[in-house]
């Protein structure tokens, strides 16, 4: 019984000891809360900071409240936000030498789908063709369009012109599988004249992939998007498949579902996504500009095979819209007897939005001599 007792004394002792130390514990951290407190405010308090930290806040929250009504009020700011054509990176290059960039192998031209709008076209033909290339003019350029060798017509995405970083390393990947690779800039983009809108967009990628069609007959022809240009491809094809004359494939990098979510799910839209009327600010600012790039039901009319390539990191156009645009063109009737293939690349590789050309296994995705059989 004593040996009982001598224990529970014991238990009990050794219990307050620590309510006690946990106590202590608290009121330490209680004190050095207080006097950290006291600390800043002095500070404050001794260089006047206060009066200045509560007119930059009442600035930023006056800006934060502004700023919603500004772009219901001005709709075309929230167009120049979609398209971002005046971000023209990398600055201070010369599009009339694409040869600056590494693609001794491409000829520059100008086309011209409409009355007053000229528009900058790079054509890079095979790799296989670069000695023969050098020093050769836009006729020799066209004349290599009777070779075997497949086309890629490749649509860029917003911002920046068709000689960015990324997008140049891409057509040196096709050029090296065999492709001729022919991109260019929309209207109001890099030394493009004209200004922007989704039906000007649309109508250029149609008149160069019908010019593009004059010249090489029926050799394979395919359709490249990427980001924006994924829905300016969509409107494309969907056009050509209503008019029975669909591309031989539609390849999608970092595809959305239509510009309403993709809005909704960007980075720029991040600090007002949870306010109260954002789509009536925000979206509906969009689509007052004619502006929809509704992917989602473009896919109801296409009837050519699909690919779609999305890294799981891609912070711009998130991979679950990737996936969302799959799974309606995986169950559209238009496209039942097609190849519909979806590509996802993970997180570890960090391909984010602009790096799939990177991947390894994009050659034997794109092979072109089996292409269509082999992932198409």
């Amino acid at each position: 019984v004593r040996k009982v007792e001598n224990q529970s004394l014991l238990d009990h002792t050794s219990a307050a000891v620590s309510l006690s130390s946990n106590v202590m514990h608290k009121l330490y951290l209680s004190e050095m809360y207080v006097a950290f407190e006291k600390s800043v405010l002095f500070f404050f308090s001794r260089y006047r900071l206060m009066p200045r930290l509560k007119k930059i806040f009442l600035w930023v929250l006056a800006v934060y409240i502004a700023i919603p009504f500004i772009v219901k009020l001005c709709p075309s700011i929230q167009a120049k936000l979609v398209f971002l054509n005046f971000v023209r990176v990398p600055y201070f290059i010369d599009l009339k030498r694409p040869q600056d960039q590494g693609l001794n192998h491409t000829c520059n031209l100008y086309l011209h789908p409409e009355e007053n709008v000229n528009i900058g076209v790079w054509h890079t033909v095979p790799a296989q063709l670069w000695k023969d290339a050098q020093g050769k003019d836009q006729l020799w350029y066209e004349s290599t369009f009777q070779s075997s060798h497949p086309v890629i017509l490749y649509l860029h995405g917003n911002a920046g012109t068709r000689g960015g970083d990324h997008r140049v390393q891409l057509y040196k990947v096709l050029s090296s599988l065999g492709y001729h690779v022919v991109t260019f800039d929309y209207r109001g983009w890099g030394d493009s004249e004209g200004s922007p809108s989704e039906s000007g967009m649309t109508s250029d990628a149609l008149y160069v992939f019908h010019w593009v069609k004059e010249r090489i007959g029926k050799k394979p022809l395919y359709i490249w998007g990427h980001s924006l240009g994924t829905g300016v491809a969509t409107n494309l094809v969907r056009h050509l498949c209503d008019r029975g004359t669909p591309p031989d494939a539609l390849i999608l990098e970092s595809p959305f579902t239509n510009i309403r979510e993709e809005a909704r799910s960007h980075p720029f839209s991040m600090v007002y996504r949870y306010l109260p009327g954002f789509d009536w600010f925000f979206l509906d600012a969009i689509t007052a500009n004619d502006i929809r790039f509704a992917s989602d039901e473009n896919m109801h009319h296409i009837s050519c095979p699909v690919l779609i390539l999305h890294a799981e990191d891609d912070t711009v156009v998130p991979f679950h819209l990737g996936k969302k645009l799959y799974n309606i063109a995986a169950q559209s009737q238009s496209l039942s007897g097609q190849k519909v293939q979806f590509i996802p690349f993970p997180i570890s590789l960090g391909y984010k939005h602009k790096f799939i050309y990177r991947s390894p296994e994009l050659p034997q995705i794109l092979r072109w001599d089996g292409c269509r059989r082999s992932c198409l």
